[in-house]
């Protein structure tokens, strides 16, 4: 049993890191781009960095609140108004961002090892916590690297990498 708790106790350690890896991604890609840009999307079918932020950020909060008991899916989540024009100003959208995170790290840090295994639910899907973890990392991936894409697509000219830069690194 000692082998198994290790394993659920390095999957909560590397799940957290790597969680607050995409929200300092995240971080620096909204630090980049101007006021002016925040609200702009490629085309209709497409999100702002605002809008995506919204997104996140209420996903975060029903997901993450009250994990353990009750469904992913919150009865107030109002989850088509995340998508509509909303927050248009950098501490504004920081401020729901930095709410969205403390949601999910909370929730987090209060998991213990033997709790990867119980039963959650997200849209009356039931799925172990440990998959619901990471369905929820590869979610907050998706659409943090659609706010690095918008903020290199509007800052192109003078953009810095923010990971290893092109032909200078060869692993990700």
């Amino acid at each position: 049993m000692g082998d198994r708790a290790d394993i659920a106790a390095d999957f909560l350690r590397s799940a957290r890191a790597r969680l607050e890896s995409l929200k300092t991604l995240g971080e620096q890609a909204i630090a980049r781009v101007d006021d002016a840009d925040l609200a702009k999307s490629l085309d209709p079918e497409s999100n702002s960095v605002a809008v995506l932020v919204q997104h996140i950020a209420g996903n975060m909060r029903s997901r993450w609140t009250d994990f353990l008991t009750t469904d992913g899916e919150k009865p107030d989540r109002h989850r088509d108004t995340e998508f509509e024009p909303g927050l248009t100003t950098k501490p504004q959208l920081m401020q729901r961002w930095e709410s969205g995170w403390a949601c999910l790290f909370a929730a987090l840090d209060a998991l213990k090892p033997d709790d990867l295994t119980r039963t959650v639910l997200i849209r009356g899907e039931s799925l172990s916590a440990l998959d619901a973890i990471n369905r929820q990392l590869v979610h907050y991936g998706q659409h943090v690297g659609q706010i690095v894409y918008l903020a290199k697509h509007y800052k192109w000219q003078t953009w810095g990498s923010l990971s290893v830069p092109r032909r200078r690194g060869s692993s990700a």
